[in-house]
């Protein structure tokens, strides 16, 4: 172990609240869904039976129709807003209403993979293969009604890049006017220059308080939305998970599960190739109200990497970050757009745990060179800057909360791939 690996492991055990994990003190005071899923990658590396409890808590906070919620509100704290009260989704223990990026499939197999007691890993993850299994059937659905092959998120925060530009236009048919009085509290922890504008929060809570005068039927949330948009890397994820999860049930010998996310997964990939931009090296969302691509180069277009695409894309991807030329990769919007913005969240921040799944997914399509490079930058920003939620890949200055849980997780996994 190095001084960097210590630092990581006691962030992950100072966030730790028995069977399951804050993103930090303070700002972030319940559990998030897809920072569960990849804290538990960095909590194998010195917990094993620790990280499978953390996937086992979030899923045992699995809706009836299937869907994972993004929070689970476990304890009262009013720190943080939304709480469970604008929510009022009626769950025994209260959840937000939506979802986030299906990356539990993918976390499944890796702590699968690398396990060292093998025994209690087949026991686990055999009781959660149907679960997964079930949100990935949710998801096709309920978001891809049309049966296209890929899903669509219905709210900013599903994605997990909520003030991302990709959302700008979309966004702006989400009405401001209306919304309950509130007080935020993220920018009581958090510089307000570095967070998501209230026009934006306005239409955060307006599609929340819409969805909840509709009791959140998820069956219905789809078409009812304003904002409906498909995000690659969104879908990367979920695609990469399909075929993650189909690989473990094969192995398991479940059958019907695996000939299932097979199939998504080779469904997907083949529609997903209907948002490659060649004009800009990577995929764009598609605005699924007006049927249009969206000309906004963010990570999410990069991210789509995660999943099985052509090794030509993934080159040109590749290419693609190179050209960015920041002095820390990957920052979460193109650099030399006008909207980029360094220092605000998802408009222009790098953010550790997407450096992760592109690095991933490029090493697995040949691109060493490329993955290798997003790893000695990641580990060099945090060298420099600490475990903070996101930097300014200019500068390296460390932006949002502080001791960040899935940073220090995804710096435990950056020294493993570095190895």
């Amino acid at each position: 172990m190095n001084a960097l690996s210590d630092n990581a492991i006691e962030i992950l055990r100072e966030n730790d609240r028995g069977t399951y994990t804050v993103p930090t003190k303070g700002l972030y005071p319940f559990q998030w869904n897809w920072d569960s899923c990849l804290t538990a990658l960095g909590q194998r590396h010195f917990d094993e039976a620790r990280a499978w409890t953390e996937i086992e808590t979030l899923m045992a906070h699995q809706w009836p129709c299937g869907m994972v919620p993004h929070i689970v509100f476990h304890k009262p704290d009013d720190g943080y807003f939304p709480g469970p009260d604008v929510w009022a989704t009626g769950r025994p223990v209260p959840t937000s209403g939506i979802t986030q990026p299906a990356v539990a499939g993918f976390a499944l197999r890796r702590l699968f993979d690398l396990a060292k007691d093998r025994g209690a890993a087949e026991t686990r993850v055999r009781a959660l293969l149907p679960k997964v299994a079930a949100w990935h059937r949710w998801f096709f659905a309920t978001r891809d009604p049309a049966g296209e092959g890929l899903v669509a998120i219905i709210h900013p925060w599903e994605s997990g890049r909520d003030n991302s530009i990709d959302w700008d236009a979309a966004f702006d048919r989400v009405p401001t006017e209306g919304v309950s009085p509130y007080t935020r509290r993220d920018t009581q922890h958090a510089n307000p220059a570095h967070r998501p504008t209230k026009e934006q929060y306005d239409r955060y809570l307006w599609l929340v308080e819409h969805f909840r005068s509709l009791n959140w039927e998820t069956s219905r949330l789809h078409d009812a939305s304003p904002f409906r948009v498909v995000d690659p890397g969104f879908n990367g994820i979920l695609l990469r998970a399909c075929a993650d999860l189909a690989d473990l049930a094969e192995h398991l010998g479940a059958a019907e599960i695996a000939a299932e996310n097979r199939n998504f997964a080779k469904k997907g990939l083949a529609a997903l190739e209907s948002l490659w931009s060649e004009q800009h090296g990577q995929y764009l969302c598609k605005d699924r109200v007006t049927g249009t691509l969206v000309q906004s180069q963010s990570i999410g277009g990069l991210l789509a990497a995660f999943a099985a695409i052509p090794r030509e894309r993934a080159a040109r991807i590749a290419q693609t970050i190179d050209n960015h030329a920041t002095r820390f990769r990957v920052a979460s919007h193109l650099p030399s757009d006008p909207r980029f913005d360094a220092k605000r969240y998802w408009r222009g921040p790098v953010w550790l745990v997407v450096n992760y799944m592109v690095a991933d997914g490029l090493a697995r399509a040949g691109q060493v060179d490329a993955a290798n490079a997003i790893t000695a930058s990641s580990l060099d920003l945090i060298r420099e800057s600490g475990f903070a939620e996101y930097y300014d890949p200019q500068t390296g200055e460390p932006l949002g909360g502080g001791r960040f849980t899935w940073t220090a997780a995804m710096v435990l996994e950056f020294l493993s791939m570095e190895r």
